[in-house]
């Protein structure tokens, strides 16, 4: 009963935040915030919104088979936000985009522009309803199971229940209500790491040495070139999953395109960018704090990682649970909610082109929450593999071709023979997917999350195979 009082009460907040942003705000707040949000609010709130509850659940369990390897990836995600910062918001801020993908459209021609959009919107819906499977699951467990409540029921109240606090304001609200997440997610987190310490009995001192003596907490591999944990491949995967999962991804750069200037923008790319880093390895530690106390008290570790933290919690119960539920549900709204309304935007805008027609965007944004339900629903009856690595399966297929058209546009003068772009944006994963196979079987060598950066090569190579000879710019 205390979880579903803590859930109301939380939105009930959430609710009383939505009502006071949207005051006054008009159908393109929705889209871009009327761009007027300080720049140090979107960096905070952007933390939570990029600390799904995937990495709530998964990595603290990521210690028990590739110990603290990724924070190697989290490195490489500061290069990334540097890159979009200095990059790719100066062409963004001065084209004055609603949404990314118009700079397609500009750059390359229509059918690039809408491949682009087609891409992002397959994409997000894939992994952001991923992502907010794990909260479905979690409350699922912990709250409806008892009362009888089906999973499909779940999931459908839950999504209803981020429209209900988005469907007016849009990212404008979301700018106000991360935070509100961001911190619920981060003093959850926090408290659940007290509480560990106090069942081991350590101060915070003995907890950070228990921690850094642990073999778990390993970080880097230099010495397994085939290894997906591998340091090279892990930096530049991150820099290239960020570069493509903010700075090609509508859901993330909405909300830094709602900053009042581009040095505003740049300055909050850049600080949530570097607080990434601190920010999981609080997850590793609560990880490897918690496979220590499962030894110290006989208690079998679970063979997968994911089910670590949720084991410990309903071994703990009471207070540990509300915390759990309360951080699951501050990281999964903060990313699910934002997804839908960049969904919603990117359909809107570039598929229908047209961004002022109120009417459409509130049945836009009911019929995205029905999808999103759906493929919730799929995952629960498919999934069998690692959350966070079957996310970074999906973009390293679906965010590849935006990485070949856009680097193609950036780093290239030349047109582009738009009318067959469609067929190498399709053909670029296909031909990854059958090189990763046959690598395998030759060599025995898997692609990792650098396999993003191949399937990118493979696109632009594509396009520049179809380049015109004539100069096309913005």
């Amino acid at each position: 009963m205390i979880i579903i009082i803590s859930v109301i009460l939380y939105f009930v907040a959430l609710t009383a935040i939505s009502r006071w942003s949207t005051k006054r705000a008009s159908n393109a707040a929705f889209f871009r915030g009327e761009r007027r949000s300080p720049w140090w609010m979107v960096a905070f709130g952007m933390v939570g919104a990029s600390i799904s509850g995937v990495t709530f659940v998964s990595v603290p369990g990521m210690v028990l088979s590739s110990g603290m390897t990724y924070l190697q990836l989290c490195m490489g995600f500061i290069f990334g936000y540097v890159a979009v910062a200095f990059v790719l918001l100066p062409v963004y801020y001065k084209l004055n985009l609603t949404t990314i993908y118009s700079y397609l459209g500009q750059r390359l021609g229509r059918k690039s522009y809408l491949t682009g959009a087609w891409f992002f919107l397959l994409s997000k819906m894939a992994g952001a309803a991923l992502k907010f499977y794990v909260v479905c699951m979690i409350m699922q467990r912990f709250v409806f199971d008892a009362m009888g409540v089906p999973f499909w029921l779940t999931a459908a109240l839950l999504v209803a229940l981020i429209w209900l606090y988005t469907r007016r304001g849009g990212i404008r609200t979301l700018v106000f209500t991360d935070v509100f997440q961001t911190t619920c997610l981060f003093l959850a987190l926090l408290l659940i790491i007290n509480k560990v310490m106090g069942q081991m009995d350590m101060s915070m001192a003995e907890a950070i040495h228990n921690i850094a003596a642990d073999e778990r907490s390993r970080v880097f591999v230099m010495d397994d070139w085939s290894s997906p944990q591998n340091i090279w491949k892990q930096l530049l995967s991150g820099m290239f999953i960020v570069i493509v999962m903010t700075g090609l991804d509508q859901d993330m750069m909405q909300k830094n395109l709602t900053c009042r200037t581009l040095r505003d923008a740049q300055k909050d790319m850049c600080t949530y960018g570097v607080a990434f880093l601190p920010a999981n390895l609080l997850f590793l530690a609560l990880g490897v704090m918690l496979a220590q106390l499962f030894e110290a008290s006989g208690v079998t570790i679970p063979a997968k990682g994911d089910e670590m933290l949720p084991l410990f919690v309903s071994q703990t119960g009471g207070v540990v649970a509300v915390l759990f539920v309360i951080g699951i549900m501050a990281a999964s709204f903060s990313s699910a909610d934002s997804a839908l309304t960049s969904l919603t935007t990117s359909y809107c805008v570039d598929i229908r082109d047209r961004q002022d027609d109120e009417r459409l965007r509130h049945r836009v944004h009911i019929i995205m929450c029905l999808v999103f339900v759906t493929f919730i629903l799929l995952f629960d009856a498919v999934n069998s593999k690692s959350l966070i690595d079957a996310i970074y399966t999906i973009v390293s297929y679906t965010y590849g071709p935006l990485l070949g058209l856009f680097a193609f546009g950036l780093f290239t003068k030349r047109a582009v023979r738009d009318a067959f772009v469609p067929y190498v944006c399709v053909a670029a994963p296909l031909l990854c997917y059958a090189l990763d196979g046959a690598a395998n079987h030759l060599w025995g060598y898997r692609f990792g999350y650098e396999l993003l950066l191949v399937n990118g090569l493979l696109t632009f190579a594509g396009l520049f195979a179809l380049r015109r000879k004539t100069v096309s710019l913005p």
